[in-house]
């Protein structure tokens, strides 16, 4: 299990186009994904759950994976919230 905590930089947070970019990414990996804000979570291979979190612009969210290739997930999910979810 590999977790690690990050503060969404761009204004508009996990909303439709970003949160698409977001669990797309996320679908790439085996492992079980899940995005933290406060004490809720939610799946990360979910749109509904991860919008549903209302992620915005600041919040600081807590991304855990369990898997296979749980480091890797978490490294790639970080690296597009830094990048300000937008496609890579």
């Amino acid at each position: 299990m590999c977790s690690k905590n990050i503060v969404v930089q761009n204004q508009v947070g996990l909303h439709s186009r970003s949160a698409t970019y977001f669990i797309n990414k996320a679908n790439e990996f085996k492992s079980t994904i899940w995005v933290e804000k406060e004490e809720r979570q939610a799946n990360a291979k979910s749109l509904l759950g991860v919008l549903s979190l209302g992620v915005t612009g600041g919040n600081d969210i807590k991304i855990i994976a369990d898997g296979p290739d749980d480091e890797a997930a978490v490294e790639a999910l970080c690296g597009l919230i830094r990048a300000g979810l937008v496609e890579q």
